[in-house]
């Protein structure tokens, strides 16, 4: 596996700090995962992503783990869902165009899920997956392509049930963790056997 670092131009100007894990040569897709809400501590190093990028990696995606405006080595200030669909859509052009004939999976927690719902009304992706979505603070919108939510059952910061109610309205499948809290404390293998099964290919 290779791993590099990537600063990222987007317009008018600034960078954008990006990790790719790049499995090697057999790659299944692109992978664009999206951290939580950057005032709050969110990065690509949140435990979550990271163990998104480890789950996506070993169905051999090629893991690309973008900072938002503002954390890291990332230029700017936060900017309330607006600028970060932009810094992703900025990503999403630049490593694209080094792999070329990879489809994108579009994968968020918590803020990073808004941020990704946004992101996939304009980027030609075949599935986003959203994880703890925060459909409870923001405002979210049907989804134009196909989407799965995974969510802890014992969410403080979420409730299920309001993420139910949205899942319902829009015909999304939901994958409920037991006893999961919301930044999934001691539930991340199980975190990790929801994703494969969503990803792996049938037999």
């Amino acid at each position: 596996m290779n791993t590099y670092r990537l600063r990222v131009k987007r317009q008018p100007d600034g960078v954008i700090e990006t990790l790719i894990e790049d499995p090697g040569p057999e790659r299944a897709g692109l992978a664009l995962i999206a951290h939580p809400h950057p005032l709050h501590g969110g990065s690509l190093d949140n435990k979550v992503v990271w163990q998104i990028a480890r789950s996506v990696l070993d169905l051999g995606y090629v893991a690309v783990r973008p900072n938002f405006r503002g954390v890291g080595a990332s230029d700017g200030e936060y900017d309330h869902g607006v600028g970060e669909t932009e810094d992703l859509l900025a990503v999403a052009a630049a490593v694209g165009a080094g792999f070329p004939g990879l489809a994108w999976t579009l994968f968020g927690f918590s803020f990073g899920a808004y941020v990704q719902h946004r992101v996939s009304r304009r980027l030609a992706a075949e599935r986003l997956v959203m994880i703890g979505p925060a459909v409870s603070m923001y405002d979210f919108e049907p989804p134009p392509l196909r989407t799965d939510i995974v969510h802890g059952e014992a969410d403080e910061l979420i409730p299920l049930g309001i993420v139910r109610d949205y899942a319902e309205r829009h015909g999304i499948a939901l994958h409920v963790i037991p006893g999961g809290s919301h930044f999934l404390h001691g539930k991340l293998g199980e975190l990790k056997q929801h994703l494969i099964r969503l990803l792996r290919p049938p037999d």
